[in-house]
């Protein structure tokens, strides 16, 4: 049996709208072990909430994975990112807009690019979406945590008018067409 030590886990960090949707999602796939929002690629030194909602600092609302790829593969989560939110819309997700809800896949090494580029690239080809994929494919940079309150926030506010309205029914059509997926 293998240690858990001996598990060497990788980050992926991505851009999808509302962290609270995103990191609701991830939290439930299988090889996942930790999900936290948080703000990236933006300048602010130290960007708050209300800072990023201003859309002043640049950041992203993103949410950063950590995953066991010996269960989940990195193409594997990409292929659920692109189907949980608009790659093909600028700065906005939904009712939500602002540069803070653009789609951004922030990565963590040459390979990450190189799969993420190449991902887009096929989709593209394939045409999966009627408009141009917009999503931006860039090296993680200025990372910064949400406060705690956004930690988890659909699993502790399931009934909160925003969570039941949008993030809940994203959730269930994760559930649904990634079965395969999820967590036992």
């Amino acid at each position: 049996m293998e240690n858990q030590q001996d598990i060497k886990l990788e980050t992926i960090t991505l851009g999808g709208g509302c962290f609270w949707c995103v990191e609701a999602v991830f939290n439930q796939i299988r090889g996942v072990v930790h999900v936290e929002s948080g703000y990236s690629n933006g300048q602010h030194p130290k960007p708050t909430y209300e800072a990023v909602c201003s859309g002043r600092t640049g950041h992203a609302e993103v949410v950063q994975v950590r995953f066991d790829p010996q269960q989940v593969s990195y193409e594997q989560l990409l292929q659920v990112f692109f189907t949980i939110h608009d790659p093909t819309s600028l700065n906005r997700q939904g009712a939500d807009s602002g540069t803070q809800y653009r789609s951004g896949i922030y990565t963590h090494s040459e390979s990450q690019l190189e799969i993420a580029n190449s991902m887009i690239r096929a989709l593209t080809e394939q045409g999966a979406y009627p408009r141009p994929i917009v999503t931006e494919v860039r090296p993680i940079a200025n990372y910064h945590a949400a406060e705690d309150y956004h930690q988890r926030y659909f699993e502790q506010n399931p009934h909160q008018g925003y969570c039941a309205m949008v993030v809940a029914p994203k959730v269930s059509q994760f559930q649904q067409t990634f079965a395969g997926l999820l967590k036992v």
